[in-house]
């Protein structure tokens, strides 16, 4: 008898947000259950892939950690367009970041695909005595802008398995309308029932 298959939709998520912010620590936390405290800057991108199961299907994100130094910037447009969603992460002890998450917000809605689920994360939360950024200024923010927003800690973990469960949710909700001049932002496969973890740095 043949092995029970599962729905495989594959989704490009970018992650954007200024330098410190925490981006490449989250995303080893949610593909490796991994912090280092002292993470080295990320030189252009960095790529990896980790899968979430939600009922009987299964979102593979291939996610693109990009550069959070202004040098950069003009490298972002590769990474974020046909992108089926993306993180705009800030740091809520550094106010300074969550005005330049809000220009990555501006950015993708003038430039980026109108069917983008983005996201707004809150990084840093364990630090609440050092917070400069209220979670109720993000989120009224975030509701103005058609953002899901949550706040996260990459060092201890809290939520952020959850932010991607929940972009997982939203693009297979959103899975019919999901398309741009590319084609599919989500596109379907068969695999076993494994999850599968990869990544690899350029």
């Amino acid at each position: 008898m043949a092995a029970p298959v599962n729905k495989i939709r594959n989704a490009k998520l970018v992650l954007l947000g200024d330098v410190g912010t925490g981006k490449s620590s989250l995303v080893l936390r949610f593909v490796k259950g991994q912090f280092v405290e002292f993470q080295e800057s990320t030189i252009g991108a960095a790529f990896f892939s980790q899968t979430v199961a939600v009922n009987d299907e299964t979102v593979k994100f291939e996610i693109w950690d990009t550069a959070g130094q202004e040098r950069y910037h003009s490298l972002a447009p590769m990474y974020y367009r046909g992108a089926a969603a993306a993180i705009i992460v800030y740091d809520i002890t550094n106010m300074a970041t969550f005005t330049r998450a809000k220009k990555w917000v501006q950015e993708l809605q003038s430039q980026g695909n109108s069917s983008t689920i983005m996201a707004l994360a809150g990084n840093k939360s364990d630090l609440l005595e050092s917070r400069q950024v209220s979670s109720e200024e993000a989120e009224k923010y975030a509701k103005e802008n058609g953002l899901f927003f949550i706040e996260t800690s990459a060092k201890t973990a809290i939520n952020v398995n959850d932010i991607f469960y929940e972009i997982a949710k939203k693009l297979l909700e959103g899975q019919a309308v999901q398309q741009n001049t590319q084609g599919m932002l989500l596109t379907q496969g068969q695999a076993d029932r494994t999850v599968s973890t990869s990544s690899c740095c350029s």
